[in-house]
């Protein structure tokens, strides 16, 4: 009774196993490569797939979605004889499993390969300047060939990025003096053109400040001639409406007199010719007024007291 058991327990096992074997579960965006008998028969789509147990087998199972791999740094020499480590970074996607299968052997060490050498030829034709400054053109010419020769293997190149250039130690430190001193450069230009303009700005605002100047200058030298005109011009008026005589206006004249003597600096005083006709007008008007109001001149007072004779 008992190897009976055991040969039942043996073919449930068998038949769980065959049940396993027979029902293949693929993930979303995966793929599973089927063999019978080591010869390629199909390829499995994501979801529930069944194969002839003990007779298929799951070669390969590929993941579909997009990857990225990082390379370590490779050293390229440049067109002028320049060593520098270049790190690369791909991002690629498996379109075809079948072909990713067995096409090539390693597919992730065959594009590694193929990224070196192709990046050796474009940084060879390159000097250190401008490779560091055309990773744009460097990225589009390195994922052209790459998707070039990778498309026979079922591998997409979507995408290669330049992550880091490195040139030697050496060069490194000229660059930065290089930096340094063009920037000390830019500092001194813009330092002299700051200060140029300050003086430029200076010079603007004194030009206009002296024009304002003599404006306001010109301006009350011109209202003060007005006001002085239009004294003199009211002084005139009123004289000639008052009708003075000469002899008023020889004893206004002989009273400014001192006025022009006034002053430290008058060290010579030339008396004015007119002089002697201000004081013969004076003297007339003099003469002429009797305080007695006898209205009898001094001069003929003066002459009747000489017609008088002698007392004995």
């Amino acid at each position: 009774m008992e190897p009976i058991i055991i040969v039942l327990i043996i073919l449930v096992v068998l038949v769980f196993i065959a049940l396993i074997k027979t029902i293949q579960v693929i993930p979303q965006a995966s793929a599973a490569i089927v063999e019978r008998f080591g010869r390629y028969t199909r390829t499995l789509n994501a979801g529930l797939n069944i194969v002839v147990p003990f007779i298929d087998s799951i070669r390969n199972r590929i993941d579909l979605r997009e990857q990225v791999v990082p390379f370590p740094p490779q050293p390229v020499i440049t067109q002028d004889n320049l060593v520098v480590n270049i790190d690369t970074v791909i991002y690629y996607q498996v379109t075809d499993a079948r072909a990713a299968t067995y096409e090539v052997a390693s597919y992730i060490q065959a594009i590694e390969q193929l990224t070196v050498t192709t990046l050796r030829n474009i940084i060879g034709g390159m000097d250190l300047e401008r490779t560091l400054t055309s990773r744009e053109e460097i990225n589009a010419a390195l994922r052209g060939v790459l998707d070039e020769a990778t498309g026979k293997w079922g591998i997409r190149v979507n995408r290669v990025e330049l992550k880091a250039i490195e040139p030697p130690t050496s060069i490194q430190d000229s660059m930065e003096k290089q930096m340094r001193a063009d920037r000390d450069k830019r500092a001194a230009i813009l330092q002299a053109e700051g200060v140029r303009q300050s003086e430029i700005l200076r010079a603007e605002g004194e030009k206009q400040s002296a024009i304002l100047r003599a404006e306001g200058e010109a301006k009350a030298a011109a209202l003060r001639a007005e006001g002085e005109a239009q004294a003199i011009r009211t002084v005139f008026e009123s004289i000639h409406a008052g009708d003075p005589d000469q002899k008023l206006l020889s004893y206004q004249y002989l009273q400014m007199l001192p006025k022009i003597a006034e002053g430290d600096a008058n060290k010579l005083w030339i008396v004015p010719s007119e002089i002697g006709d201000a004081l013969k007008g004076l003297g007339g008007a003099i003469g002429n007024f009797n305080p007695m109001g006898g209205g009898s001149s001094g001069t003929a007072t003066a002459t009747e007291r000489r017609e008088q004779p002698p007392l004995d």
